[in-house]
């Protein structure tokens, strides 16, 4: 009698090279908002006392997705829960911004947040970021 032995490859470490390119992709996502807080720190310094609130609320927002980026760059099997509220949030604003179309800089932050959607997936794919949700082990490739 043969014995069959079950092997899923969802469940298993990603290749070597997958998981470097998928830790690179967001760590390449971290870099580019790190970019822009760069650029919101400038529009907030010039904004006008109308607009001060939502730039500096706006700059706060890509510190903490610039540090949630690196953090999964780091570590993309131990956050779970993480790439999925990621990838909910700025796909939410994706659809928000071409909603709301000739407002100003809905259409350019739509498309930012599209390619950056593409990014975090393509590295959660690569990443196996899904892994995250298994129960803890010892496994130093989680």
């Amino acid at each position: 009698m043969t014995t069959a032995t079950a092997f899923r490859t969802d469940t298993t470490a990603p290749a070597p090279l997958a998981d470097r390119i998928g830790r690179g992709l967001a760590a390449v996502a971290a870099l580019a908002t790190v970019g822009a807080f760069v650029n919101g720190v400038l529009l907030t310094i010039n904004a006008p006392d109308d607009r001060l609130f939502i730039e500096g609320w706006r700059v706060s927002s890509f510190a903490i997705f610039a540090g949630i980026f690196a953090l999964l760059a780091i570590r993309p099997r131990q956050s779970a829960g993480v790439w999925e509220i990621v990838l909910a949030g700025k796909t939410a604003l994706v659809v928000f911004g071409v909603t709301v179309g000739d407002v100003p800089e809905a259409r350019l932050s739509a498309i930012i947040d599209l390619a950056l959607v593409a990014v975090v997936a393509t590295a959660y794919v690569l990443c196996r970021g899904w892994l995250a949700w298994r129960p803890a082990t010892t496994n130093p490739t989680r």
